[in-house]
């Protein structure tokens, strides 16, 4: 890929949607999005943020470069209705996968509280948008517009996706991360195949829709659901509500001598 003015914004962009990707614990999006704290504004104004950065650099790629749909992948896909069909029983897979993997950690499947749900819906439609355009669109599609073969371009792209979501973090279940690791090794074959991000795309956000249904958060480990071997995670505020009672001092020698 030659390094003109115009590759240069797209290499920026895309680097710039990575690192917001890796950042979102700092927006309160994407896994680390907090479906309960739906009134407070503040929160609100932090999560659209990212969400809006994210699909803003996405259409500034798609703007600027010269073949964003055939080169990036930023179409739906051809033939159509194998991309909806592949999307579709991948979808299958991963919503099963989810429900799984909740009855396999918490014994039973935690449904959110209904009010959670448009939040719930939100996230998962916008991070898997924001995702699949970063990774199985424009990182995948430079890769590969830059001779890589594709088996390595594919595993490339879903290694830098898992690392970008922080699963591989403290606190975080490994077992989430081999689903990322899944969901970025599948969504690139099928963005081989089809041409396109939508079949990875329909299959990714259903995915995380299950896994928010099924467990009851976007993917985070609440200090209730972490496990005696797991460590617990820091970024959770504590049991007691952040008030604790501190014991009183022992009076210091100068005061048990004004006594």
């Amino acid at each position: 890929m030659s390094l003109t003015l115009v590759n240069l914004f797209t290499l920026a962009a895309v680097g710039l949607l990575i690192i917001l990707r890796f950042d979102a614990r700092r927006f309160g999006a994407a896994d680390f999005d907090d479906e309960t704290a739906i009134a407070d504004w503040r929160v609100w104004a932090r999560r659209l943020s990212w969400y809006g950065v994210g699909i803003a650099l996405v259409f500034v790629v798609y703007f600027l470069f010269a073949q964003p749909e055939t080169l990036l992948h930023l179409r739906l896909g051809e033939p159509r209705g194998f991309a909806l069909l592949a999307g579709l029983a991948l979808a299958l897979l991963g919503g099963g996968a989810a429900f799984a993997y909740a009855w396999w950690r918490f014994g039973e499947v935690n449904l959110p509280a209904a009010r959670a749900y448009p939040v719930g819906m939100l996230s998962s439609v916008a991070t898997a948008f924001i995702d699949e355009a970063t990774f199985r669109g424009i990182l995948l599609g430079l890769l590969l517009f830059s001779n890589w073969p594709p088996l390595y371009a594919v595993a490339f792209q879903a290694v830098v996706y898992a690392l970008a979501t922080r699963l591989g973090g403290v606190g975080r279940p490994r077992s989430m991360l081999l689903l990322s690791l899944a969901i970025g090794l599948a969504g690139g074959w099928l963005a081989v195949a089809t041409g396109g991000i939508g079949a990875a795309l329909l299959a990714h956000g259903v995915t995380r829709f299950a896994i928010f249904v099924a467990t009851g958060h976007a993917g985070q480990v609440t200090p209730s659901a972490a496990s005696e071997e797991e460590p617990r995670d820091e970024s959770a505020p504590p049991q007691s509500g952040g008030l604790e009672v501190v014991a009183d001092r022992e009076p210091s020698r100068h005061v048990r001598a004004l006594e």
